[in-house]
């Protein structure tokens, strides 16, 4: 691609970000009102309550609603850096600049051999499907950690490793990014795994001896129902159209149903996640074939099976989702085009059950039960979907996608878009 094509491929994703990223800046400022519940609460009241705690060097240690690893207190504290604004507005001006972030490595990514740029177009377009709750949360911090992570990828594996333990310690999830880590891969992807360990371990360390309560966090879920907005909630939505005598309230910092057999519910998602675990480790004992996607590949779909089977799907979860599917669009001999366009389209109905219809959620009524079943049935077809092409992709007798296409070049292989990563 010339120097004007590049330009131009450029231009339009820019410029699509702008106009969608000033009208999500504008909703959570409150210039516009957006439909449902407010949303930016959370930031002015629970994000600000803790900052207040935080900066004294301790951690929210009378607050049950506490449940983030011990370095999210970065992200709480970093409004701070921008004291000539108050909380909420320095808040949401360092989530755009984490969105920012994240498109420029897309936009970097997108014009090397081997890549494209419809990874930048799905964080282009699925960011704003979940309205202004994607700003008025830390979790594209998050995710713009966990993006930079994978796209470091086979060339820097220390890097990749480092960001995938420093991820982990802000807010678990990114320890799933190395799942996808050739064992086969020799010293380099050993380093990544020992450099995530490292990170995690100096940043843990650092907090417990810093910040008394680093890890009170473990005890405070102890006692949590299931979130009404989670798969297994769908068995007791409907059960209350049965007769079912549960309540719904506020409980842990979530809206959850409390009540007989909720606990059976909760048991059967933990098992269900032990069965997730169980799969990732029999695919990476059985999988042959580590490609350069490979790695982004394993990672979307580890965090889709521990997304649908966990007790929370809070529609910030999304984010994540919409984050690693762009990574691994941005392979041009990927597989998982299609597990990221139910993605986008479970984001998109997410953003119509949180906050636009969230009363319906709540009541269980038919309206609200039958958005829960688009929204996780998108979500459990994405989640098999993307199972299948990863094994398939990484097993024995499969040929590589970008055979199928046109053998790779020489030059491409020597930019990083290998074949494999042995």
């Amino acid at each position: 691609m010339d120097r004007t094509g590049r330009r131009r491929a450029l231009a339009s994703p820019m410029a699509v970000w702008g106009v969608t990223r000033l009208v999500l800046l504008l909703f959570v400022l409150k210039v516009f009102v957006f439909p449902g519940a407010d949303v930016t609460s959370d930031v002015s009241v629970i994000y600000q309550g803790w900052y207040d705690i935080l900066r004294h060097g301790t951690f929210p240690l009378d607050d049950v609603t506490w449940q983030y690893p011990p370095a999210a207190a970065l992200a709480i504290l970093a409004p701070g850096l921008l004291p000539f604004l108050d909380y909420p507005s320095a808040f949401f001006a360092l989530v755009f600049l984490a969105d920012l972030a994240v498109l420029c490595l897309l936009l970097h990514t997108g014009p090397r051999p081997g890549r494209t740029m419809r990874g930048a177009w799905v964080w282009v377009a699925g960011v704003p499907l979940l309205g202004p709750t994607v700003y008025a949360r830390y979790d594209l911090m998050v995710t713009a950690v966990a993006v930079a992570a994978l796209l470091a990828g086979a060339r820097h594996p220390r890097l990749t490793g480092a960001l995938a333990g420093f991820g982990a310690m802000v807010k678990v999830w990114p320890a799933l990014l190395l799942v996808g880590a050739s064992p086969r891969g020799g010293t380099p992807w050993r380093r990544a795994w020992v450099s995530a360990a490292v990170t995690a371990g100096a940043v843990g360390a650092l907090f417990a001896v810093a910040m008394p309560g680093a890890f009170a966090f473990l005890t405070f879920q102890r006692n949590r129902g299931t979130e009404v907005e989670s798969l297994g909630a769908l068995v007791l939505h409907i059960a209350r159209h049965a007769g079912w005598h549960g309540e719904v309230l506020l409980n842990y910092g979530s809206i959850e149903f409390l009540g007989p057999h909720v606990k059976a519910v909760s048991t059967a998602a933990l098992l269900l996640t032990a069965l997730a675990f169980g799969w990732l480790l029999l695919w990476r004992l059985s999988a042959s074939r580590f490609r350069s996607h490979t790695l982004a590949d394993a990672a979307f779909t580890a965090v889709l099976m521990f997304t649908v089977t966990s007790r929370v799907i809070s529609p910030q979860y999304m984010v994540w989702l919409v984050g690693l599917a762009a990574v691994c669009l941005c392979f041009r001999a990927g597989r998982m085009t299609v597990p990221a366009v139910l993605v986008l389209s479970a984001t998109a109905v997410t953003v119509l059950e949180f906050p636009v219809g969230f009363s319906h959620i709540v009541v269980s009524d038919w309206y609200g039960v039958t958005l829960l079943f688009v929204r996780n049935g998108l979500l459990l077809a994405a989640t098999g979907t993307a199972a299948r092409q990863l094994w398939r992709s990484t097993a024995a007798g499969d040929p590589p996608a970008a055979e199928s296409a046109g053998r790779l070049t020489p030059r491409a292989d020597r930019s990083g878009s290998r074949a494999s990563v042995r």
